[in-house]
């Protein structure tokens, strides 16, 4: 796979299907569009259309590989076909980046019962015995793909009453302990301060990513969340909300030029706004890091 230059300004968008045809055509230029990226799973299959397009998009951008299916907190460990399937891709596709979640999926039905998968992102007790499991499924991840790999905090709707480390501090002893780095979901950090009632969402949002090893952080994800009244859903459909861009201009203060992707999954718009959305992002970028 030949590689692409890494651009100066690194924002990206995720490619999503009704873009295929229009992104490979128009093919923005590097300083408007640094990276795409995929969701993993979507490009298992050994052929097929949608990998024939990951390649093209592959010979023209670096691709970033975001998975949603390791289930890296899982005490029953990962999947081997998941894991295995995610090499082969990654093997075809050489990423600049590959990344999932610090969440879990797999569980058995019952003791000594088979092993079921979710099909959801569930939220870890930020507990001893929760990090020894993450250290352990990460470092099995890293061993495999011969890379380091990104983890993202998650949007959690509940939290445990058992507790050893805050979050930050959480993710600081994975990284120490796996050699991994962060994968910064401001949106997620914002929703879940609306949600716990913060009086000052981005300020306890912006302390959060102070506390964070800044070398760790290896990406950035925005996107748009929906405020229902009583609840705020990390649902990815929509502009960035202000608050996250504000918070945004504090992490560039902290970070420095961390590369960003823009993200958008329900009701996707055309390319034209998401690339306005990017825009925004290498802007502040500029202005701040």
């Amino acid at each position: 796979m030949k590689a692409v230059a890494a651009p100066g300004m690194p924002v990206g968008v995720g490619l999503r299907q009704p873009h295929y045809a229009e992104l490979l055509e128009r093919r923005p230029e590097l300083a408007d569009l640094g990276f795409v990226e995929v969701h993993s799973e979507n490009f298992f299959a050994d052929g097929g259309a949608a990998l024939a397009v990951l390649h093209e998009a592959r010979s023209a951008y670096p691709v970033s590989l975001h998975g949603v299916g390791l289930s890296l907190g899982s005490a029953a460990g990962l999947d081997p076909w998941h894991l295995d399937r995610l090499a082969r891709l990654v093997d075809r596709i050489d990423p600049v980046r590959v990344s999932d979640h610090a969440s879990f999926a797999r569980a058995p039905q019952h003791e000594g019962g088979p092993v079921l998968h979710g099909n959801d992102l569930l939220p870890l007790a930020f507990t001893q015995a929760s990090l020894a499991i993450m250290v352990a499924n990460v470092s099995q991840v890293q061993d495999r793909l011969k890379r380091p790999l990104l983890v993202e905090n998650l949007s959690a709707y509940l939290a445990f009453a058992d507790r050893d480390f805050s979050e930050p501090e959480f993710f600081n002893e994975l990284a120490k302990r796996s050699g991994c780095g962060l994968l910064l979901d401001v949106n997620n950090l914002v929703v879940n301060a609306l949600n716990d009632g913060e009086l000052d969402a981005v300020q306890a949002v912006c302390s959060w990513i102070d506390g964070i090893d800044a070398h760790t952080v290896g990406e950035i994800h925005l996107a748009g969340y929906k405020d229902m009244g009583d609840i705020v859903i990390d649902d990815h459909g929509s502009r960035v909300h202000e608050p996250v861009w504000q918070v945004y201009r504090h992490a560039m203060q902290r970070l420095g030029k961390v590369p960003t992707l823009v993200e958008w999954d329900t009701d996707v718009p055309s390319l034209d706004v998401l690339l306005d959305e990017a825009r925004t992002a290498g802007r502040l970028m500029r202005e701040n890091a």
